[in-house]
């Protein structure tokens, strides 16, 4: 007999696999089965019992002579034979009883009466397989698989309990501290007794309450993980169909198969009959030709083949029902709705295509399954989870270890490209700025009003959300604002209500319609704004500079080389102290500086600037004590610079100077003069002018000689001389006694004047000179500069 588990291969060999398989496939399966086994029963039966049994048949009366003879011949035989023998006698030997058996098995029987068992056997076969195909086929079974897998972990995960119990208000440890609240004010109640015996926190957890707060570290990687897979694959499943496309391919298929069977059963289950008349064409070889044959499993077959129909008949209806519910709901759609509202978790999204099939499929066999997995599509879970482990990560201790001074003297953490702020920064109650790089779905909470001493903030690339009790926070605490950014729409809108800020920076690319109406509009809340830094690429200046004019004292923009025009709305800033106009593309000083009375720095670095002939208007400044012109193509310095009397520091290095006229050494209140990468050949002898020079540069220039008036400079103490064309050193630099930093490397010394061992304040590490060129000088002078 054939087992029936010899089939079992045509089933599907993954048990987990069972998720995906409807009560409708499932009971087809059982329906599968018995038909299986009808099918295995009737092949046994043709297999170990006679098919068939068959007696010759008497002649009728009209036989020729020879029949007669024969046939009284065998009534006389009959009549001889004794009384106690009854019927006919055939005689026939069992081989010819074989072969007569066997001719009318073959010749009179009808086809579905000896097949019918290897009909029902190879149609269970068929369903069997198209039932579950879909497990089987490469280009489903893949996606299948990976589903079920994932499916299986998302539902066991520690986090999809945690997240569903945070969203509805009761975190399991909480929820076990108020039982125990309740047991302590009504001990006498049995049924909380034994709701707290069967809910009971070991020792351990209700001790170290930190620990069981928050998920294991391991628990948490592997979430984090799971994240990662869910969201990989609902890309690449979403973008097909062919598990729909497969699943109602093989229910078509056997609704179609089901009507078929019904149809040609129907019609032969009545040749199946007990007694068959059979005429063949043998009678040379055993005297008879036509015979009466009894099919002994007729009746079983009638009935067995009764019963099948009526098993395909269920099958048929129930596929029937599956293509209903195929074809009348929409099953390349899924939404989250119920588990949404049932959750509180806003933001899972609806799936489409294949997701959607296989998510409709598991409701079918559990809705619990789609709710749990829900939770790994949802990107507020994923941001709580990554908290919980940026958490684990970084610890209190760990980022107290990073803080740092910065350039403005305050107690400064800086992270970095991190997946998101840890919450133990908000426990470093003294910490003064905060620094964010690079770090998206940035979440302050109101946790931040512990940082008291905070008065900087500092987000470079960062998407940022506020709690409403920290907008409160920052906008009274707050004094340094710096933003960078990418795109003006990821300036955050609580910054325009800092109405305590005093010093804001931002650096990005606007628009032109950002630049006049989103940037600056709101700027006039900030009543105590002193310091603007814009660098970005604005076409002129907003009117809102000058709404906040009445307090800003520095405004510093910085363009990416768009060319800055109308600069009228400079006029009214009267009360700026520093402007700095760096690479706006001028070609000439813009006349409207000049009305800036209080101005006492300014900055036109990399420019467009060749002609400075409007220098003379900076006679009106009184106050302007910084004049930074770097950078720029000015091939000459006007003779009225000596009308800037009140000048301590002037740039005019990396132009293309060639004369230094006499006149600039009139403003002798210069300490600062960085002259540097020009085409200078001459320094005047007025030079010694200067008595209060701290600062002198003419590095990258064409000088051959120094005036001796050079060194009448005393108070000298940075002089850089490097790469030009001198060939002697004067001996009068022991003048400049608080020398500390001397660049010569780059020119044609052949030896070094031992009088710079009178520059007791220079040491070797400050001496720019080739090595070579240092070993001339006597070995005590050598000593005195390498000692500290």
């Amino acid at each position: 007999m054939i087992p029936v588990m010899e089939f079992r291969q045509f089933t599907e060999q993954q048990p987990a696999f069972r998720v995906l398989k409807p009560w409708w496939d499932v009971f087809t399966d059982y329906l599968s089965v018995i038909m299986l086994m009808i099918g295995v029963f009737g092949c046994t039966l043709q297999v170990m019992q006679d098919k068939i049994i068959c007696l010759p048949q008497r002649m009728p009366s009209n036989t020729s002579e020879m029949d007669l003879k024969s046939l009284v011949h065998l009534q006389t035989n009959i009549s001889a034979a004794p009384k106690e023998m009854k019927g006919l006698k055939t005689n026939l030997d069992i081989q010819q009883y074989s072969f007569i058996n066997q001719m009318c098995y073959e010749k009179a029987l009808h086809w579905y009466a000896k097949y019918f068992p290897y009909l029902v056997l190879i149609h269970t076969v068929v369903f069997m397989v198209c039932s579950n195909f879909w497990f089987k086929f490469p280009g489903s079974s893949s996606k299948i698989e990976h589903f079920v897998a994932m499916l299986g972990k998302c539902f066991d995960s520690p986090w999809t309990t945690r997240a569903l119990s945070e969203v509805s208000g009761e975190n399991p440890e909480e929820k076990d501290s108020k039982k125990n609240s309740d047991l302590a004010l009504s001990p006498g109640e049995g049924i909380l007794e034994k709701s707290q015996s069967l809910r009971s926190i070991p020792e351990k957890i209700v001790a170290d309450k930190a620990s069981a707060s928050v998920l294991d570290k391991k628990e948490g990687e592997q979430a984090k993980a799971l994240f990662e897979k869910v969201k990989k694959f609902r890309l690449h499943v979403e973008e097909g169909d062919i598990l729909y496309l497969m699943y109602v391919r093989q229910t078509v298929f056997k609704v179609f198969k089901f009507v078929l069977i019904i149809a040609y059963n129907s019609s032969l289950v009545n040749k199946v009959r007990n007694r068959v008349h059979c005429e063949v064409p043998i009678q040379d070889m055993i005297g008879y030709k036509e015979f009466e044959c009894n099919h002994t499993m007729a009746h079983l077959f009638a009935k067995l083949s009764y019963c099948y129909l009526c098993l395909v008949a269920v099958y048929g209806l129930t596929s029937l029902y599956t293509s209903y519910w195929l074809f009348y709901r929409s099953l390349k759609e899924y939404s989250f709705e119920y588990v949404r509202q049932e959750t509180g978790i806003s933001d899972i999204p609806d799936v489409k295509n294949d997701f959607a099939f296989m998510l409709h499929m598991i409701d079918q066999y559990d809705p619990l399954y789609s709710k749990r997995f829900a939770v790994f599509l949802s990107e507020v879970s994923e941001n709580k989870l990554k908290q919980l482990n940026l958490n684990h990560e970084w610890t209190a201790e760990k980022l107290r270890q990073r803080i740092q001074t910065n350039s403005n003297n305050r107690l400064e953490l800086q992270l970095f490209m991190l997946p998101g702020l840890p919450d133990t920064v908000f426990e470093l109650t003294e910490l003064q700025s905060l620094k964010l790089e690079i770090i998206n779905n940035v979440t302050i909470p109101a946790s931040i009003s512990q940082l008291e001493d905070l008065q900087e903030l500092s987000l470079y690339q960062c998407s940022l959300k506020l709690h409403t009790s920290a907008t409160s926070f920052l906008k009274e605490n707050l004094k340094v604002l710096r933003a960078k950014f990418d795109d003006n729409r990821e300036l955050p809108n609580w910054m325009y209500g800092l109405r305590n800020l005093e010093e804001l920076y931002l650096i990005g690319s606007f628009s032109t319609d950002a630049s006049k109406n989103i940037v600056l509009e709101s700027l006039r809340e900030m009543k105590c704004l002193k310091t603007l830094s814009l660098k970005s690429n604005l076409t002129k200046i907003p009117q809102s500079i000058v709404d906040v004019s009445s307090h800003l004292q520095r405004l510093y923009l910085h363009n990416d080389g768009t060319k800055l025009v109308m600069l009228n709305n400079l006029k009214k800033m009267t009360n700026l102290i520093e402007l700095e106009l760096v690479r706006c593309d001028l070609e000439r000083i813009p006349h409207a500086i000049f009305s800036l009375t209080n101005l006492q720095e300014l900055d036109l670095k990399e420019n467009n600037i060749r002609s400075i002939e409007e220098i003379i208007s900076f006679q009106h400044l009184r106050k302007l004590t910084c004049l930074k012109l770097w950078y720029n193509g000015i091939m000459y310095i006007p003779e009225h610079i000596k009308k800037l009397g009140s000048l301590e520091r002037l740039y005019f290095s990396h132009n293309k100077i060639e004369i230094l006229p006499s006149h600039l050494f009139l403003c002798n209140k210069l300490r600062y003069l960085d002259l540097s990468n020009n085409d200078i050949r001459f320094i005047p002898p007025e030079i010694g002018v200067l008595q209060s020079l701290q600062y002198f540069s003419v590095t990258c220039n064409k000088i051959e000689n120094l005036p001796d008036e050079l060194f009448f400079c005393k108070k000298l103490k940075t002089l850089k001389l490097g790469k030009n064309s001198l060939s002697t050193l004067s001996p009068k630099i022991s003048y400049l006694a608080q020398l500390t930093y001397l660049e010569l490397k780059g020119n044609h010394f052949e030896v070094l004047p031992q009088e710079l061992g009178y520059c007791h304040a220079l040491k070797s590490s400050c001496l720019i000179v080739e090595e070579t060129l240092f070993e001339t000088l006597p070995s005590d002078v050598r000593d005195q500069m390498r000692a500290e």
